[in-house]
């Protein structure tokens, strides 16, 4: 069965939305999303953010390359330490190998009954920190509940019961069925229904060599000014 992609819900009409392409596991993503929020906390603006997923791991075949994150993590760590990433303290054999339970509970969270879009971005972000920040394997629907517990616009009990019964795992295929498609041209991409499109924006760096094989990202330059731009076209909207 081939899921087709719906290419209308590229992103959300609701122009007070952004809408970011993405995988938990893309540190590019979670500077970005990162970025969105503190610029958004400093002016005191609310961010709704719209989470669709760009799975890596249905793209490559393959769970991303440990090597690849670490290498990402170490150079995007130590442009903005205020993220307060650290490379995975743990045992190997505790390191997430897919994101999909979690990219599936980011989706969950939107349905009304367990928190709606507040929720569903309140998840990603501490999904992430709890990768990025606190090594621990967001792999397992225990630890993913167990993040969850500690959101409180989260429904824990809710997004439980949406998770056995894999009422958005579905949407995680339509999403990479238009990811697919020549409009996302990655993790992240950004887009509002006011004319923002982006994809990983702020950050122009270059290979030193194959990431496979040791290579490390070297930043030409970064800047966190795309952030307000995206902002400011938030507060015009009608």
């Amino acid at each position: 069965m081939t899921v087709q992609a719906d290419t209308a819900a590229l992103h959300a009409t609701d122009e007070a939305v952004v809408t970011v392409w993405s995988d938990i596991g893309c540190p590019w993503a979670t500077l970005a999303l990162a970025t969105l929020h503190s610029a958004a906390a400093e002016r005191g603006q609310e961010l709704l953010v719209d989470h669709r997923a760009f799975p890596l791991e249905l793209f490559n075949s393959e769970s991303t390359p440990k090597p690849i994150i670490d290498a990402e993590t170490v150079a995007i760590g130590a442009l903005v330490p205020t993220l307060g990433w650290r490379l995975w303290p743990g045992s190997d054999w505790r390191y997430p190998v897919t994101t999909m339970p979690a990219l599936e509970a980011v989706q969950a969270a939107k349905a009304p009954a367990v928190g709606g879009l507040p929720a569903s971005d309140q998840l990603d972000t501490a999904l992430r920190h709890a990768f990025y920040g606190q090594g621990r394997c967001i792999s397992v629907t225990s630890e993913i509940l167990a993040v969850a517990a500690a959101c409180p616009l989260v429904d824990e009990a809710a997004l439980a019961e949406a998770l056995a019964l894999g009422t958005a795992r579905a949407a995680i295929h339509r999403d990479f069925a238009v990811a697919r498609g020549p409009r996302v041209q990655g993790s992240p991409h950004l887009f509002t229904a006011s004319g923002t499109d982006v994809h990983n924006p702020g950050a122009d760096f270059v290979w030193t060599g194959d990431p496979y094989d040791g290579g490390f990202p070297h930043f030409r330059s970064y800047t966190d000014d795309w952030a307000d731009e995206i902002l400011d076209q938030l507060v015009k909207a009608p």
